[in-house]
């Protein structure tokens, strides 16, 4: 998707602007621009025309980088700033990062640019939209307030000796206890029976107090409801200054209680929300360097294995490394679908094997007093969903019965099927058959009141630092994702019961069969393997001249060109992010060729990731690091065909 921008561009040389715009400009960025020399302009265009981001050179003679900080932050704009620059010294570059520059490029190479101005304009808007809820919030506070200093007060006068007698109250009591002034005047006991049980002592005792009091306490209004009531006293003296009566008011101040633990679990979300924005972008940061980390793991984990014979020693070792590589790739997708970063990638599973792979693990981190009782139907119907999420929610569901069983207790995990008509309750319903997922454990249990709230984002009853609200909510995403159904009942003493139902698949999906090696290729197919990560593009390599095909590695976009040039290549199978060349530059150049090469993408970086790719036409096809052997090689079959 095309990025739109004005820029401030604090340079002294035109060609090196106009350099940097045809960058941005050539990588499909609609930037609109202007460029300035001196402190006097940049305050002019601050005022007129605030830029959504600014470039500045490191070398200025008339406006230095830590001025134009300083501007920016006299403004109060919340604009970015970059440094383009040429060879300024590592220790001069760093003193501009801490004097608040996002970036530093260097113009001898722009491939970071572009990056750049994209994760600053996507995190400058994050922080206007912070900044909008803040002031959202600032706002409710402000229209709370005015509320409760219009609320009609009661207003009463105490004699106490020798017992209590209402002197006066005000007609708004009626609201609040229902009873009248005149009601209370005959009968003052009432006024303290109206407080709630456990508030009445105190209440009582403020009457008498020689101080100023204040407090809140609870009372029962006609409506059935418990309010909020402000209740605040002082002495009231005789002529010999003797204490014989309290004067005080009573503010109901429910909505205004109400209205402090919304603002503190608003404040509580923004929080959380930023952690995981945070989250966010240390997962895609990781995710591709360590998918090719194990993507080296496990493909050379695998050709290893093709090489040993079904009784060799080391088989056995060799197979738990590649079991180790697979559990990292899982656990980085998991990372990833808690972030928001991990697109699903549907598949057809077997809910018993996924959940007895997913028990084995748990059961050695949960303790020996959590106790399980299995019971998974034999035939099940298999379903299509990403197995990572399927994992994800199994794993929720299991830690969280597991907190609510603080002394041990049993988790009960049942599998079956059901059929149901459009006429049933289920929501929705995509499916006749349906598998039936059922989690329950013997804990503590919830009031409805939480059971309403459970799937709600960031809703939890843990304390502080104990959990993120966010369990149930991505279940609920997750089962709603791959249009199934979740259903959850509990009940404080008798435990938790969670049940899910996820459409089979159609008949046809049934039958997928376990895929076998590909046909051999023609002799002289050739294929070359382009990745800047000389390991990975090895692996690739030794798999595809094990299965017949004649590879070659690149570790540039440049030298694939020229190979290309040479002589014909049936494929090329390319990493995404690679650099020099871009990669909508270098599949043009492979079409301009007229030869009939085909290109298979591969990458260890989230989906979202991959806007370089997407501006091409046509949908490449793309392979995740790190892959299996007959995964690539399906992969390459797919698209020779």
């Amino acid at each position: 998707m095309q990025r739109s921008a004005h820029l401030l561009l604090l340079e002294d040389s035109e060609d090196d602007a106009f350099f940097i715009i045809r960058h941005l400009r050539h990588e499909d960025m609609d930037v609109t621009f202007e460029r300035i020399e001196t402190a006097e302009a940049m305050r002019e265009q601050l005022r007129d025309r605030p830029p959504d981001l600014v470039i500045s050179d490191g070398r200025m003679p008339a406006l230095d980088v830590p001025e134009a900080l300083e501007i920016l932050r006299g403004t109060g704009l919340e604009v970015p700033l970059i440094v383009v620059s040429g060879q300024i010294g590592e220790e001069v570059a760093a003193g501009l990062m801490r004097a608040g520059a996002r970036d530093f490029v260097l113009k001898d190479n722009l491939s970071r640019l572009v990056p750049a101005v994209c994760r600053e304009l996507d995190e400058a808007h994050d922080r206007r939209d912070r900044r909008k809820m803040r002031a959202a919030l600032d706002t409710a506070e402000e229209r709370f307030r005015l509320v409760a200093e219009h609320l009609q007060d009661v207003v009463f006068r105490l004699r106490l000796y020798p017992t209590p007698v209402v002197e006066y109250i005000s007609p708004a009591i009626t609201a609040l206890v229902g009873a009248t002034p005149e009601e209370l005047t005959r009968d003052p006991h009432r006024l303290l029976t109206a407080a709630d049980p456990e508030d009445r002592e105190q209440f009582h005792a403020s009457w008498y107090s020689p101080h100023p009091e204040r407090h809140v306490l609870h009372c029962h209004r006609p409506d059935g409801c418990v309010a909020w009531v402000e209740q605040r006293t002082i002495p009231a003296y005789d002529d010999n200054h003797r204490q014989v009566g309290v004067e005080g008011i009573l503010r109901d101040v429910t909505e205004q209680v109400q209205a402090e633990q919304d603002r503190q679990r608003l404040e509580q979300q923004l929080r959380q929300a930023e952690r995981l924005d945070s989250l966010g972008h240390l997962s895609g940061g990781i995710a591709h360097d360590f998918n090719n980390i194990l993507g080296v793991i496990k493909g050379f984990a695998d050709l290893t294995l093709e090489t040993l014979p079904a009784d060799h020693a080391c088989r056995e070792d060799i197979e738990c490394i590649e079991r180790a590589a697979l559990q990292g790739a899982a656990l980085t997708r998991q990372l990833l679908i808690f972030s928001r970063l991990q697109p699903a990638q549907p598949e057809v599973l077997d809910v018993n094997e996924v959940i007895t792979e997913s028990l084995t693990l748990l059961r050695r981190t949960l303790g020996e007093d959590i106790t399980f009782a299995v019971d998974l139907k034999p035939g099940l119907p298999a379903v299509t969903m990403d197995r990572s999420r399927l994992e994800q929610i199994i794993m929720n569901c299991v830690v969280n019965s597991r907190g609510a069983m603080p002394d041990g207790g049993t988790i009960t995990v049942v599998t079956s099927t059901e059929r149901l008509d459009a006429a049933g309750a289920q929501p929705e319903p995509f499916a006749h058959e349906y598998v039936c997922l059922v989690i329950q454990d013997t804990g503590h249990g919830m009031p409805a009141d939480v059971v309403e709230h459970a799937f709600e984002p960031f809703f939890s009853t843990k304390g502080p630092g104990k959990g993120t609200g966010l369990g149930l909510s991505t279940v609920y995403g997750v089962i709603k994702d791959a249009k199934g159904t979740v259903d959850l009942w509990s009940e404080p003493g008798r435990g938790t019961r969670l049940t899910i139902h996820l459409p089979a698949c159609p008949q046809q999906e049934k039958s997928v069969a376990v895929r076998d090696r590909p046909q051999p290729p023609r002799p002289d197919t050739r294929i070359l393997v382009v990745d800047d990560n000389h390991d990975i593009a090895q692996v690739a390599a030794r798999v595809l001249s094990a299965a017949g095909y004649e590879a070659a590695v690149l570790t540039s976009r440049q030298d694939a060109l020229a190979a290309l040039a040479r002589s014909p290549v049936a494929l090329i199978l390319a990493d995404v992010v690679m650099p020099g060349m871009n990669l909508r530059d270098f599949v043009a150049a492979i079409h301009r060729t007229g030869n009939d090469t085909r290109v298979l993408l591969m990458s260890g970086y989230p989906a979202h990731q991959h806007e370089e790719a997407e501006t091409h036409p046509g949908q490449l096809p793309m392979i995740a690091k790190p892959f299996d052997t007959m995964q690539l090689l399906h992969d390459v079959h797919a698209c020779l065909q």
